[in-house]
Protein backbone atom coordinates (compact mmCIF):
# COMPACT_ATOMS: atom_id res chain seq x y z
CA UNK A 1 0.00 0.00 0.00
CA UNK A 2 3.07 2.40 1.27
CA UNK A 3 4.50 1.86 -2.33
CA UNK A 4 1.72 2.64 -4.51
CA UNK A 5 0.94 5.91 -2.60
CA UNK A 6 5.03 6.76 -2.73
CA UNK A 7 4.23 5.81 -7.02
CA UNK A 8 1.44 7.75 -7.58
CA UNK A 9 3.06 10.95 -5.67
CA UNK A 10 5.68 11.04 -7.62
CA UNK A 11 4.02 10.73 -10.71
CA UNK A 12 2.00 13.29 -9.82
CA UNK A 13 5.54 15.59 -8.64
CA UNK A 14 6.82 14.72 -12.50
CA UNK A 15 3.31 15.40 -14.44
CA UNK A 16 3.30 18.85 -12.53
CA UNK A 17 7.00 19.88 -13.16
CA UNK A 18 6.84 20.62 -16.86
CA UNK A 19 3.51 22.95 -15.71
CA UNK A 20 5.74 24.84 -13.43
CA UNK A 21 8.25 25.32 -15.31
CA UNK A 22 6.00 26.85 -18.31
CA UNK A 23 5.04 29.49 -15.92
CA UNK A 24 8.26 30.70 -14.10
CA UNK A 25 9.76 31.44 -17.96
CA UNK A 26 9.78 35.67 -18.21
CA UNK A 27 6.95 36.83 -20.74
CA UNK A 28 9.04 38.60 -23.64
CA UNK A 29 8.73 42.37 -23.64
CA UNK A 30 6.10 43.85 -25.84
CA UNK A 31 8.00 46.46 -27.18
CA UNK A 32 12.05 46.42 -28.38
CA UNK A 33 13.73 47.60 -25.51
CA UNK A 34 15.11 51.61 -25.87
CA UNK A 35 18.54 52.27 -27.38
CA UNK A 36 20.93 54.81 -28.98
CA UNK A 37 21.15 55.13 -32.39
CA UNK A 38 24.09 52.46 -32.27
CA UNK A 39 21.77 49.95 -30.50
CA UNK A 40 21.90 46.57 -32.24
CA UNK A 41 18.46 44.77 -32.30
CA UNK A 42 19.08 41.03 -32.66
CA UNK A 43 16.18 39.08 -34.43
CA UNK A 44 15.20 35.80 -35.64
CA UNK A 45 14.75 36.21 -39.02
CA UNK A 46 13.40 33.68 -41.89
CA UNK A 47 15.88 31.12 -43.21
CA UNK A 48 17.75 32.04 -46.80
CA UNK A 49 16.56 30.23 -49.37
CA UNK A 50 17.33 26.19 -49.47
CA UNK A 51 18.18 26.07 -46.07
CA UNK A 52 16.10 25.11 -42.85
CA UNK A 53 18.08 27.23 -40.37
CA UNK A 54 16.67 29.97 -39.03
CA UNK A 55 19.64 32.50 -38.64
CA UNK A 56 19.89 36.21 -35.83
CA UNK A 57 20.50 39.15 -37.55
CA UNK A 58 22.20 41.88 -35.76
CA UNK A 59 21.23 45.82 -37.56
CA UNK A 60 20.51 48.99 -35.49
CA UNK A 61 16.38 50.45 -35.52
CA UNK A 62 17.50 52.39 -38.82
CA UNK A 63 19.15 49.21 -40.82
CA UNK A 64 15.98 47.27 -39.64
CA UNK A 65 13.64 50.06 -41.33
CA UNK A 66 15.38 50.32 -44.36
CA UNK A 67 14.25 46.04 -44.59
CA UNK A 68 10.38 47.55 -43.68
CA UNK A 69 10.50 45.80 -40.44
CA UNK A 70 9.35 47.62 -37.79
CA UNK A 71 11.36 46.81 -34.70
CA UNK A 72 8.54 47.44 -31.79
CA UNK A 73 6.02 45.71 -34.20
CA UNK A 74 8.46 42.32 -34.57
CA UNK A 75 10.46 42.44 -30.93
CA UNK A 76 7.83 40.15 -29.47
CA UNK A 77 7.84 37.33 -31.89
CA UNK A 78 11.08 37.70 -33.16
CA UNK A 79 13.21 39.45 -30.37
CA UNK A 80 16.91 37.66 -29.13
CA UNK A 81 18.68 40.13 -27.40
CA UNK A 82 19.85 43.92 -27.40
CA UNK A 83 23.51 45.29 -27.61
CA UNK A 84 24.89 48.12 -26.84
Amino acid sequence: MARKLIVASLGLLVAGSPALAANLQPAPPAEAPPGGPQTLYCMHVDPITGSLVQTIQCWTREEWAEQDVDVDKEWAKNGVKVIG
